[in-house]
C-alpha cells in the first residue's frame, strides 16, 4: 500500500511544527520544502531522528527543491512574512500575495492532483490566490483557519469553566480575522448548551477574546504569531483527508450557493475526506448571526477584489 505523501513549504515554525504533527501522527512520507539552503534539510534530520524517542516511523525530508515534492497528495502552503505587534493580518497583504502566487505554480506544476491547505495570512485571500494561480476544482483547495479559531474559542470556554477541552463542542462561521462569527447557540459542553453554563456577559468576553486570539499572541511574541495551534489544526484537516475520515471541520471552502455566499472561500462548516471538500453543511442562521456573517463575508469579497486588482502586479 502506498504510503500518502505530505508537503509542507515553508520550514519557519508554522511549517516546521505542521511536520513535526505530521510525523508524530504517521500520515506518510513528508517534504519540509524551504528556499533557505540547509534548514529544511536540518530541520528534517532532526525531526527523524526524535522518531526513536517518540516511537513514530515517518520519513522526513528537507528540501529545497519542488522537485521532491512531486506527486504530493496534500500539501501546506504556511509562506509568508508573519505578523508583527500592531500589524493586521490584511497588512501582509502585498507580500504575500506575491509568495503565495510564486509557491502555487509550482506546488500545482509538481502535484497536479493534490489537496493544497493554505496557512498564509490574510488567510481568506490567500486562498483564494492559491485556487486562482493554481487552476484546481475548488474542491481541492482550502483554508485553515476555522479549526484554529474554534480550538481558541473552545480553550477559552475550558479555561472559563475550569472542565476539560475535550468535553467542547464549537462552532464558528467567517473570515478569519476580527469580525469572525463565533456561534455560542452552536456551542456546547458534554452535550449541553453553554449559554446554560456561562453568563451572557463572560460569554461575550470570551467571544471577543477569540476574535482576536491571534493579535493576542502576536502582542506576547512580539517577534513572530501563534505556530503550535496554527500548525496541529491545519495537520487535523490533513489527516481527515488522507485517511478519508469525512470529518466536519470548520474551513475556508469555496461556497457558491451555500449560505448566500455567491463564489467565494469563506469560513463554513464542511465536511473533509479523500476529495478535499466534500460538501459544505449549511446550518441555520438567526437574524443577529446573518448580520456578523455578511459583515464577514463582505470584508472577505473586499480582500478578494484587491487580489484581483493587484493580481498583475503580484508575478
Amino acid at each position: 500500500m502506498r504510503r500518502a505523501k505530505i508537503t509542507v513549504i515553508g520550514g519557519g515554525f508554522v511549517g516546521s511544527t505542521c511536520a513535526h504533527w505530521a510525523a508524530a501522527k504517521e500520515l506518510g512520507d513528508i517534504v519540509l520544502l524551504d528556499i533557505v539552503e540547509g534548514m529544511p534539510q536540518g530541520k528534517a534530520l532532526d525531526l527523524m531522528q526524535s522518531g526513536p524517542v517518540e516511537r513514530f516511523d515517518a520519513r522526513v525530508t528537507g528540501t529545497n527543491s519542488y522537485s521532491d515534492t512531486a506527486g504530493s497528495d496534500v500539501v501546506i502552503i504556511t509562506s509568508g512574512i508573519a505578523r508583527k505587534p500592531g500589524m493586521s493580518r490584511d497588512d501582509l497583504m502585498a507580500t504575500n500575495l506575491k509568495i503565495v502566487r510564486s509557491v502555487t505554480k509550482e506546488v500545482a506544476a509538481a502535484s497536479p492532483n493534490a489537496v493544497i491547505i493554505v496557512v498564509s495570512n490574510p488567510l481568506d485571500a490567500m486562498v483564494y490566490a492559491a485556487f486562482k494561480e493554481s487552476k484546481f476544482p475548488t474542491n481541492r483547495v482550502l483554508g485553515q483557519a476555522g479549526v484554529l479559531d474554534t480550538a481558541r474559542y473552545r480553550t477559552f470556554i475550558g479555561m472559563e469553566l475550569n472542565c476539560s477541552v475535550e468535553d467542547i463542542d464549537a462552532l464558528l462561521l467567517g473570515g478569519h480575522g476580527d469580525d469572525m462569527v463565533p456561534l455560542p447557540r452552536y456551542t456546547s459542553v458534554a452535550g449541553i448548551p453553554v449559554t446554560q453554563l456561562i453568563k451572557k456577559d463572560r460569554l461575550d468576553a470570551i467571544v471577543d477574546r477569540t476574535r482576536k486570539g491571534g493579535g493576542e499572541i502576536v502582542a506576547l511574541l512580539k517577534t513572530g504569531s501563534a505556530y503550535y495551534a496554527p500548525a496541529a489544526a491545519t495537520v487535523q484537516m490533513a489527516e481527515a483527508i488522507i485517511k478519508d475520515k469525512r470529518r466536519i471541520l470548520p474551513c475556508a471552502a469555496f461556497c457558491k450557493n451555500e449560505f448566500g455566499v455567491g463564489g467565494h472561500f469563506v469560513g463554513v462548516p464542511c465536511m473533509l475526506g479523500r476529495n478535499g471538500m466534500e460538501k459544505v453543511i449549511e446550518i441555520e442562521l438567526d437574524a443577529e448571526e446573518k448580520k456578523m456573517f455578511q459583515t464577514s463575508v463582505d470584508h472577505v469579497k473586499e480582500l478578494c477584489a484587491w487580489v484581483d486588482k493587484n493580481w498583475s502586479a503580484a508575478e
